[in-house]
C-alpha cells in the first residue's frame, strides 16, 4: 500500500495535476477567444446594418473661389462658395453620411489665386482658409498645384486641415511618398478608403525647380501597390480612387500601354481589382460611366468639370450581409450643376474682404493699349495677339529667334486701359522663360512640327487651311454648339519671330517650312547653333516639339538650356509694358502662309467653321 501511495504521489499525482492545468489553459483559451470573438461581433455590429454614403467631388476649380470673374469682370452663377451652399445642404440631410473631396488643380487660373500664391506670401492662404472652412476630408494634387513650386505647395500641405494626397509622388532619394498616399474616412463605424494619385506626365510639363526631388511614378503601378496595402491592412467597406488623371488614355498620341500615362484613370479601374469608385480630373470632360475591373466587378468613373460648373456625387447605399457581415453596394453618380444653388451666404461674408483686396490689385493700370488685339487672328498666321509675346522674349533674353504659341483661341482685347487682370488674358500660365541652344536644321524641323499640328494639306482653295478634327467619313467634327473641333490644341501651334520664313501648305509634312534669313539680314544657316527663346512648358519637352520635332532627348534638352527667368512670362509682361506709357500692338509679318489665294479663301470658310462668324 505505501508504494502504491508512492507511486501516487510521485507518478499519477503530477500528471493529473499536469492534466488539470492543461484543462484549465485550454478551457481558458476557449473563454479569451470567445470573449474576443464576442467582441470582434459586438464591434462589427457596431457598423450599421445600412448606411447611405454621398461621396461630393470637386475637382479643377482654377481659383473660382468667388462668383466673380475678376479677368473679365462679370458676375458668375458658379464658384466654390456655390459648392458650399450645396454641401451645406447636404450635410443637414441625417439621413445620410457625406464625404468632400477635391481632385486637385485649385492653385492656379484666376488672378486672385496669383495673389495669394506670390504677392501674399506672408499670410494663410485664401485656398487653405476656404477648404478648411468647407470641411474638406482629403483631396489629391493636380499638376498645377505643382506648378507655383515648392514654396507654396508645401504651404498648403502644412495650412491644410485635411490630408493632400499623391502616393505616387515620392521623393528621389528615399523613395517614400512626398505627401499623404491614402486616407481612411470613418462614417459610423464604416471604413472608407481613399487613395490620392496625380498624373505623372509634370516632368513633361513643368520646370524642373518646381518638383526637384520628386519622382512621378507611373499610376497604375502604384494604384497595384498601394490597394493590396490598403486591404491587407485597413480591410476598408469603401475603397476609392480620387486621381488627378483623365478617362483618354489616347490622348496626346498616347496608348494603353504608354508609360505613366497622363490620363490613366479608366486603364487602372480595368488592370487593379479592388476599386468601388475612381474620382477623375485634369481632362476638364465630365464623367459618369461603370466600366468593368478584371474579375469583373463595376467601377464607377466619376468626375466634375472645372470651374466648379459642377460637382460629381456618388451615392452608396450600403446593406449588410449578415452570413458574411460584408456590405453589399448599391453605387450611382452624377453630376449637379452650381448654377441651381446660391453663393452660401457665410462663406461669402467670411471670405469677401479677401476678395476686395485681390480685386484691388487686379485692377491696377500697367499701359494704355493703342490698338485692338484679336487672339483668333494668331490661328490664321502671323498676329499682333502672338507678336507682343515674341518682342518681349526677345527683348529679354537677347536671342537670336523666338518661338510661341497663341494664348488664347477666341479672345478679343479692345484699345484703352490695361491692367493687371488683362495680363491673365494674354498670358494664361505660369511659364518662366528660357534660352535654348540649336541648330539651324533643328529650329527647321521644330517648325514644320508645329505645321503638322496645325496646318491641314491643301490640295486646291477648297480645302481647310487648318487641321480639323474629322471622323470615319472625313467630315469635320463640330461640338455641340456646332463649332468646328481642332485636330490638336492651339497651344502647340509655335510661330517663330527673328526669322523670315513661309510655310507652304500645299506641301508634304516636313517640307513646308522654308526659311529666308533672319530680320535683319542675316543668312540662316541649317547647320550653326542658335539661341532660341520660349517658355518651360515648350522648353521642358511639352507639346513633344523638341522630343519628337527635333528628335531630342530630355537629357538633350536640359544639357541645351542656358538660361532661366525667375520670374513668370505673365509677370515680366506686366513689368515690360508698365515701362510704356501707350503700347501699339501690330504685327511685323515676317512669315507668311503660301499659296497666298487658297489660304485667303480657306481663312474665311475655316473662321465660320470655328467661331460662326468670318
Amino acid at each position: 500500500m505505501l508504494n502504491k501511495a508512492i507511486s501516487y504521489k510521485k507518478v499519477i499525482l503530477p500528471y493529473i495535476i499536469q492534466l488539470k492545468i492543461e484543462i484549465m489553459i485550454s478551457r481558458l483559451t476557449l473563454l479569451i477567444t470567445f470573449i474576443a470573438a464576442l467582441l470582434m461581433g459586438s464591434c462589427s455590429d457596431d457598423r450599421p446594418e445600412s448606411l447611405i454614403v454621398k461621396i461630393i467631388e470637386t475637382t479643377d476649380i482654377h481659383g473660382r473661389i468667388f462668383p466673380y470673374d475678376l479677368i473679365n469682370d462679370k458676375p458668375l452663377d458658379h464658384s466654390l462658395a456655390h459648392v458650399a451652399d450645396f454641401v451645406r445642404q447636404e450635410r443637414e440631410n441625417k439621413d445620410q453620411e457625406v464625404i468632400l473631396l477635391d481632385n486637385g488643380d485649385i492653385l492656379q487660373g484666376d488672378p486672385i489665386i496669383y495673389f495669394n500664391n506670390f504677392e501674399k506670401k506672408e499670410s494663410k492662404h485664401l485656398v487653405s482658409m476656404a477648404m478648411n472652412e468647407m470641411q474638406y476630408d482629403a483631396g489629391a494634387l493636380g499638376n498645377h498645384d505643382i506648378e507655383p513650386g515648392p514654396e507654396v505647395y508645401f504651404k498648403l500641405k502644412e495650412e491644410f486641415t485635411f490630408p493632400w494626397m499623391a502616393a505616387n509622388a515620392v521623393d528621389q532619394a528615399s523613395g517614400e511618398p512626398v505627401f499623404q498616399p491614402y486616407t481612411i474616412i470613418h462614417r459610423k463605424g464604416v471604413k472608407v478608403a481613399v487613395l490620392g494619385l496625380i498624373t505623372p506626365a509634370i516632368p513633361k510639363w513643368l520646370p524642373e525647380h518646381t518638383w526637384e526631388g520628386i519622382v512621378f511614378q507611373d499610376m497604375i503601378e502604384a494604384a497595384a501597390k498601394w490597394v493590396a496595402l490598403i486591404k491587407e491592412k485597413d480591410k476598408p467597406d469603401l475603397m476609392v480612387g480620387l486621381f488627378h488623371s483623365g478617362v483618354d488614355y489616347t490622348y496626346g498620341n498616347q496608348n494603353e500601354n504608354t508609360p505613366c500615362n497622363e490620363n490613366a484613370s479608366q486603364l487602372i479601374a480595368e488592370r487593379v481589382e479592388g476599386f468601388d469608385i475612381i474620382f477623375v480630373g485634369h481632362d476638364h470632360q465630365g464623367w459618369n460611366k461603370i466600366v468593368n475591373s478584371p474579375d469583373g466587378n463595376e467601377v464607377l468613373l466619376l468626375g466634375a468639370k472645372n470651374d466648379a460648373r459642377n460637382v460629381a456625387v456618388a451615392t452608396i447605399n450600403l446593406t449588410m450581409n449578415k452570413k458574411n457581415r460584408r456590405y453589399e453596394k448599391d453605387i450611382s453618380g452624377e453630376l449637379i450643376n452650381m448654377n441651381e444653388y446660391n453663393a452660401d451666404q457665410s462663406f461669402m461674408t467670411k471670405f469677401t474682404p479677401s476678395f476686395h483686396e485681390a480685386q484691388q490689385w487686379a485692377d491696377f493700370k500697367v499701359t494704355e493699349l493703342g490698338g485692338r488685339l484679336v487672339a483668333s487672328q494668331s490661328l490664321f498666321g502671323d498676329a499682333a495677339f502672338t507678336d507682343i509675346i515674341h518682342q518681349l522674349q526677345l527683348s529679354l533674353t537677347d536671342a537670336d529667334i523666338s518661338f510661341t504659341s497663341p494664348q488664347a483661341f477666341n479672345l478679343t482685347i479692345e484699345p484703352g486701359r490695361l491692367t493687371v487682370k488683362d495680363m491673365f488674358k494674354f498670358y494664361r500660365y505660369e511659364n518662366q522663360l528660357y534660352t535654348i541652344t540649336l541648330t539651324g536644321k533643328e529650329i527647321k524641323d521644330f517648325l514644320e512640327y508645329s505645321a503638322s499640328l496645325w496646318f491641314n494639306k491643301m490640295d486646291s482653295s477648297d480645302d481647310n487651311l487648318l487641321l480639323f478634327k474629322t471622323d470615319a467619313d472625313g467630315k469635320v467634327v463640330k461640338n455641340n454648339q456646332n463649332k468646328a473641333l481642332l485636330a490638336n490644341p492651339y497651344w502647340n501651334f509655335d510661330s517663330a519671330e527673328g526669322i523670315s520664313y513661309t510655310v507652304n501648305v500645299d506641301k508634304p509634312e516636313g517640307e513646308r517650312v522654308i526659311i529666308n534669313q533672319f530680320n535683319d539680314g542675316r543668312p540662316f544657316d541649317l547647320t550653326k547653333n542658335y539661341s532660341v527663346a520660349l517658355n518651360s512648358y515648350r522648353g521642358s519637352g511639352g507639346g513633344d516639339h523638341l522630343t519628337i520635332g527635333c528628335d531630342m532627348t530630355k537629357e538633350e534638352i536640359k544639357d541645351r538650356i542656358i538660361f532661366k527667368s525667375e520670374k513668370d512670362i505673365r509677370w515680366h509682361l506686366t513689368d515690360w509694358l508698365k515701362q510704356q506709357d501707350t503700347f501699339i500692338p501690330a504685327a511685323n509679318s515676317n512669315w507668311k502662309i503660301t499659296p497666298v489665294e487658297w489660304v485667303k479663301e480657306a481663312k474665311i470658310k475655316d473662321s465660320i467653321l470655328l467661331f460662326g462668324s468670318r
